[in-house]
């Protein structure tokens, strides 16, 4: 789940990094794709990537706007190599008439467990949380890392 910007660190050099995105024009402009594709996961869950091809997943500020997190989830399982890691990343900001429901519902102190639960359900057998920024000197930053 991609844009102009991957939010990945520039000093990392990464054998391929594959973007996901909405629009096709932010896409083009992100330099540190070396692919990427442009689907509504909410209409098709279904990634067209193959097999355990994968090593890591991202899914950076993106995961309140899934309609469909649990069956999105089962897919990156599906790409993703054993053991590889799924990093759900969130802030305390959203756009509100895009994001579910339920993330507006449960309010911020719940979105790690709502996230904890789309990932056992989906089959990830290792689930961590982790607090990256605490918010007093900028945004709040969890990060939700799930592995098969």
């Amino acid at each position: 789940m991609s844009s102009w910007i991957s939010h990945l660190p520039a000093d990392v050099a990464y054998g391929e990094v594959i973007g996901h995105g909405m629009n096709a024009e932010e896409l083009a402009a992100n330099p540190r794709l070396d692919r990427w594709f442009v689907q509504d996961l909410n209409k098709e869950p279904v990634l067209p990537l193959t097999d355990a091809s994968l090593d890591a997943v991202m899914i950076c500020v993106g995961v309140q706007y899934l309609q469909q997190p649990v069956a999105v989830m089962r897919e990156l399982a599906r790409t993703l190599r054993p053991g590889a890691p799924l990093v759900i990343s969130y802030s305390n900001r959203c756009f509100p008439t895009k994001a579910v429901a339920v993330w507006l519902t449960v309010g911020p102190q719940t979105h790690a467990r709502l996230i904890e639960i789309y990932l056992r359900t989906a089959g990830f057998a290792e689930v961590q949380t982790h607090r990256l920024m605490d918010g007093r000197y900028s945004d709040p930053m969890t990060a939700v890392v799930g592995r098969t």
